[in-house]
């Protein structure tokens, strides 16, 4: 790889990826507090049938990251594909303004995911091919910050736009702040169209099998992302249960912030520390704080208990989506890190669907209490079987 500017101990390629997510992540955040109320309260789904549409969004994604992760690496061509999967998100966040029922809301919401799908895997392709060997777990933690204060500003705009618009009905309010929250995206795709580089060209050797998915740890490891994604509930669900404690749909946004801002605190240092704490071990703790921060939202009674489980929330988050990619990133072979990088996003996203299915479920036929019960044994099987798994250097 060429010398390159940096900044921060980030290539400045990187740097730059940050900024077109904390931008992108914004406007995804001006929505995403409002769309459990908005699904209740305008589209009257159930809470069945919300808990599904959440986790067949969250799911829709990851079932293209493996696909454009291999064809990005056949290509050597990153930017490409990171374009479209915004463009076509920018593009579905803005139309939701337009939904009339839970379908076409969907629809809508699966368009924006595909864009997900589409850059994902090309994204963090290029983020590790920018990076500096053994720093990948610095870049991947500078990535999940920026992106994450961008989801800190995000439901902070929306709740000074739910103010500046409260005169209006609800259902009118939703619908501009769905209009606004284009804006940001719009900015994103010019910082990718006249400053991201690819760098996936400097890669010689083309792509002929994908032999590190022949790794039987790799495979493990996969085995284990799915079990931890079964107890990956979608975010809808920490902010039913702040309402479900009483807490008006602006406090829950505010409880909503504050998880983002100790994800966005705690990624860059967690990814910085895993690249020499090792990032295995990383990734087991953070299964175990993913059990405690369930446990604290099963039994917060009152407001000190419910932010230690945001707190908790914020930090396993940090980990969890921060260190596997650079995991995944360290054991690909330079001519395939698209493809792993999007083996590993699409495991989990077909297992994040089920995971609020049942969670929903557990909901509806028992209640929130069973459904975080749920997913603290989860992850408690999924610590269990990383402590399975050979260390790796």
């Amino acid at each position: 790889m060429e010398e390159e500017r940096r900044i921060f101990g980030i290539s400045w390629n990187v740097f730059l990826l940050g900024i077109v997510s904390f931008l992108n992540d914004m406007s995804s955040e001006m929505i995403a507090p409002i769309v459990p109320s908005y699904l209740i309260e305008v589209l009257d789904a159930g809470k069945l049938l919300s808990g599904s549409v959440m986790g067949a969004i969250e799911s829709m994604s990851s079932l293209f990251k493996v696909a454009f992760g291999y064809v990005s690496d056949r290509f050597r061509k990153r930017k490409a594909f990171v374009l479209a999967g915004y463009t076509l998100s920018v593009i579905a966040k803005g139309a939701l303004a337009f939904t009339r029922h839970w379908w076409d809301f969907l629809t809508l919401r699966a368009l924006d995911r595909v864009g997900k799908g589409i850059r994902t895997a090309p994204r963090d392709a290029l983020i590790a091919e920018s990076s500096e060997r053994g720093k990948t777990g610095k870049s991947f933690g500078f990535h999940r910050m920026m992106d994450t204060f961008g989801a800190v500003a995000g439901p902070l705009v929306a709740i000074a736009l739910i103010e500046l618009l409260r005169g209006f009905p609800k259902e009118t309010m939703y619908r501009y702040v769905f209009l606004l929250a284009m804006v940001p995206g719009l900015f994103s795709l010019f910082v990718i169209v006249l400053f991201v580089k690819d760098r996936g060209g400097e890669v010689k050797k083309k792509i002929k099998g994908i032999s590190t998915l022949k790794d039987r740890n790799l495979q493990l490891f996969l085995a284990v992302i799915a079990v931890g994604a079964l107890g990956r509930y979608s975010y809808a669900f920490t902010m039913w249960k702040a309402q479900e404690l009483g807490y008006t749909v602006v406090q829950s946004i505010g409880f909503y912030a504050l998880f983002n801002l100790i994800y966005a605190l705690s990624a860059y240092p967690i990814g910085a520390y895993s690249d020499s704490f090792g990032k295995k071990r990383a990734i087991t703790l953070g299964f175990l704080v993913a059990a405690l921060a369930s446990l604290a939202f099963a039994y917060a009674r009152d407001l000190y208990t419910l932010i230690l489980a945001f707190v908790l929330y914020g930090i396993y988050i940090a980990i969890e989506d921060t260190v596997p990619r650079a995991y995944m990133a360290d054991l690909a072979r330079e001519y395939e890190k698209g493809t792993i990088i999007g083996a590993y996003h699409t495991v989990f996203g077909l297992f994040v669907l089920p995971a609020s299915v049942i969670a929903g479920w557990l909901w509806q036929v028992r209640s929130l209490e069973a459904a975080f019960l749920y997913s603290s044994a989860m992850n408690v099987l999924a610590f269990v079987m990383m402590l399975l798994i050979r260390e790796r250097n």
